[in-house]
């Protein structure tokens, strides 16, 4: 009797070996492989001057308050608060030591796509790969060589501050195995390269669905639900439906949509408010062509009410 005790006890112990050795292997970060890097040449720093502004980095990286050229110097420091606790944005200057100016481009694109660090651990999503995984290797390697001409900073932010469990970097492996995807989150009309464009821009370096989007309780997309509005991920008010069916702004023209990007004033002469302050002087920097790509885009999506 105590001899088949003893083996069913290590079958199940085998058996959880196993089980935990295949979810390590299904969820273990992945890297892109090293060629996928390779061959892109200089970066042109025009262009990646256009992917920093249109991915808002200033945003979250700019120390808190800064104004003017200050914005540049990406020290990180902003608190993010979540319904997981307070995620901290890191230094990304081009410091060796504080920032990333140690970083390979690999290393770098291996973040911005995979959500791995080069350190080899999973990445939280409070750094939004999910939506740059759609950035092209050009659109790295520009980007990558543009935030190296900018200013040094050897501030240090503080570690997250998140309790038990979603201190434990290893689930985030199964969260990506959820919801991590590079595929367009909607089916448009991309046969019009002006709303192919639009696409790119806000499902990708733009990632608006991050806050325009509503989430489940693991954090992932509501997928049937993309840019509907949703709360305040930092807890306050709501964030708007930005589909045709948006009560808000589902009545306003492409055109309409451009000009509030550029400007800041909606239709009714009314201003921009809230976080979205930031977010549009950011798309004012843009190009008016990408303005108009992303107001097509947004008047072609599914409506949703």
């Amino acid at each position: 009797m105590a001899r088949r005790a003893r083996k069913a006890l290590t079958t199940l112990v085998l058996l959880a070996a196993v089980g935990a050795g295949a979810a390590w292997f299904v969820t273990k970060p992945e890297p892109l492989p090293a060629t996928h890097w390779e061959g892109l040449g200089a970066p042109d720093l025009a262009n990646g001057e256009q992917v920093f502004w249109a991915g808002g980095c200033v945003s979250c990286h700019a120390a808190p308050g800064a104004e003017g050229d200050a914005k540049l110097v990406l020290s990180g420091g902003l608190a993010l608060k979540s319904p997981f606790g307070t995620f901290h944005v890191p230094n990304i200057s081009p410091d060796e030591q504080a920032g990333i100016g140690s970083w390979t481009l690999a290393q770098f694109g291996d973040a911005m796509i995979r959500g791995v660090s080069p350190e080899g651990e999973h990445l939280y999503p409070s750094f939004p790969y999910g939506s740059y995984a759609r950035l092209t290797p050009k659109d790295v390697n520009d980007l990558y060589g543009y935030l190296k001409t900018l200013p040094k900073s050897a501030s240090v932010a503080p570690p997250h501050d998140l309790p038990f469990p979603y201190d434990q970097r290893s689930l985030l492996g199964g969260w990506k195995l959820l919801f991590y995807s590079d595929k367009p989150r909607v089916t448009v009309d991309t046969k019009d390269p002006k709303i192919a464009r639009g696409q790119y821009l806000v499902e990708g370096p733009g990632h608006c669905g991050e806050c325009h989007t509503p989430r489940n309780a693991l954090g992932g997309f509501e997928r049937d639900r993309w840019l509907a509005g949703a709360p305040n991920p930092e807890g306050e008010g709501t964030v708007p439906n930005i589909t045709p069916g948006s009560k808000a702004i589902g009545g306003w023209s492409a055109g309409d949509i451009a000009t509030y990007l550029e400007t800041g004033f909606t239709p009714d002469f009314d201003s921009v408010g809230g976080s979205m302050v930031e977010v549009q002087k950011n798309m004012a920097r843009l190009p008016a062509a990408d303005r108009e790509a992303i107001a097509a885009y947004l008047k072609a999506v599914p409506a949703r009410e």
